[in-house]
């Protein structure tokens, strides 16, 4: 058995055993993962998917803000929206000057199963524009956009 000396003023006490400190109980750990955490988490979740209103505020912001062309919404309306989105978009209501314009905040109230009312803020840089909109879930389970109105500009 080897022994490793350390100094200390008394004598054999501080002897210590390597096998001893070897051999010593240990106090069971959890698995990982298993207990408190006491740090940020490894294990990433999903992100959730976004409601139906989010995703169109942002589709119905590139159309009203020209990044993209009317048609590129015609699977996505029923309605008179296609026609509205056509007599709304040329003007470009929501373009930003010089700021790319945003959706700062997004809400909707389900008036059923399958029908949604949303609104939108936009805002590009210090202007913040309104957007309200319907959407309705048809049989085949898929949203779209069934109107489309905006606020008026303060000016």
């Amino acid at each position: 058995m080897s022994t490793i000396a350390t100094r200390t003023t008394n004598g054999p006490a501080g002897r210590r055993d390597r096998r001893a400190a070897a051999t010593r109980p240990r106090t069971a750990r959890p698995a990982a993962g298993t207990g408190p955490s006491r740090g940020p988490s490894l294990v990433r979740t999903p992100p959730r998917p976004l409601p139906p209103h989010h995703l169109f505020a942002e589709r119905l912001l590139a159309v009203l803000s020209g990044e993209r062309p009317v048609h590129w919404m015609l699977g996505q309306t029923v309605g008179k929206a296609y026609d509205q989105l056509i007599r709304l978009a040329p003007t470009t209501p929501l373009r930003g000057r010089g700021t790319r314009p945003v959706v700062r905040r997004c809400g909707g109230h389900r008036l059923g199963t399958d029908v949604v009312e949303a609104f939108a803020s936009i805002a590009a840089g210090e202007q913040v524009r309104a957007m309200a909109f319907r959407l309705e879930r048809g049989p085949d389970h898929r949203w779209r956009c069934a109107a489309v109105e905006l606020g008026t500009a303060r000016g």
